[in-house]
């Protein structure tokens, strides 16, 4: 993994390196200045504390083992690639899949444990930068993926599979388009590379990783929705629940 940009770098060389899957949202150490650092880290470190203080007020007990399940399962699989043209791969975030079911404060919590030890473990993003890997992938996708995929839900039927399939679907693509985008954004700011360039290319990639997050987490959601809908964050009422593959 490139961890530093050589001074006087091509605008080639900015192409072929922002358009690696790999290295497009788990950003290595030097490729932020620090200003953005720590501005990312700021937002990581103060939504981290909220999440925290509402886990504590809010959730029952049993959501315990539920966030240690979910985050050895989002962990795991992340690990998994799937290939996408070009020769390249990507690979699930989840940070919708750990919002449907745990919420958005304890889904964001179990996030930004995954990319802590991706870091520190693994070197799967950068440790200066961590701050921004978490708000990026594990935040922004976890809150926002949930939000969107609530109001969907709600919008077409709380309590069918319909309304949660829909809502799982296009809130996952979302959740990485958006971190792709925000990832650009930052190293633009940073003068890493040119934000037309930056935009462009993580764009096109994204819009095909997030039809693979989007499935993922669809398979993964609809199999709990079939077998344990009371995991669920947000569960469907009982007796008026659909099952998979019925209409709403």
């Amino acid at each position: 993994m490139v961890t530093f940009l050589l001074p006087n770098i091509s605008f080639s060389s900015w192409v072929r390196w922002v358009i690696q899957p790999q290295l497009a949202l788990h950003i290595p150490d030097g490729f932020l200045n620090l200003p953005v650092s720590l501005v990312t880290w700021v937002l990581a470190i103060a939504l981290i504390a909220l999440a925290l203080n509402r886990v504590q007020e809010d959730y029952k007990e049993r959501a315990v083992p539920l966030m240690g399940v979910c985050g050895a399962f989002i962990f795991a699989a992340q690990m998994i690639n799937f290939p996408i043209p070009g020769g390249t791969s990507g690979h699930l975030l989840g940070g919708t899949l750990a919002g449907v079911l745990l919420g958005p404060w304890a889904g964001s919590l179990v996030m930004a444990a995954v990319f802590i030890v991706q870091a520190v473990l693994f070197q799967d993003g950068g440790l200066t930068v961590l701050g921004a890997n978490i708000t990026n992938m594990g935040l922004i996708g976890t809150f926002a993926g949930y939000y969107l995929y609530k109001i969907i839900r709600v919008s077409l039927g709380r309590n069918t599979w319909r309304g949660m399939l829909a809502g799982t679907v296009v809130s996952a693509w979302t959740s990485v388009f958006v971190a792709a985008i925000l990832t650009a954004v930052q190293l633009a700011l940073s003068g890493t590379v040119p934000l037309g360039v930056a935009i462009s290319a993580m764009a096109f990639w994204h819009v095909l990783i997030g039809i693979g997050e989007a499935i993922i987490t669809a398979i993964a959601v609809s199999f709990v929705w079939k077998s344990r809908p009371d995991l669920f964050f947000d569960p469907p009422r009982l007796g008026r629940r659909e099952g998979v593959g019925a209409r709403g």
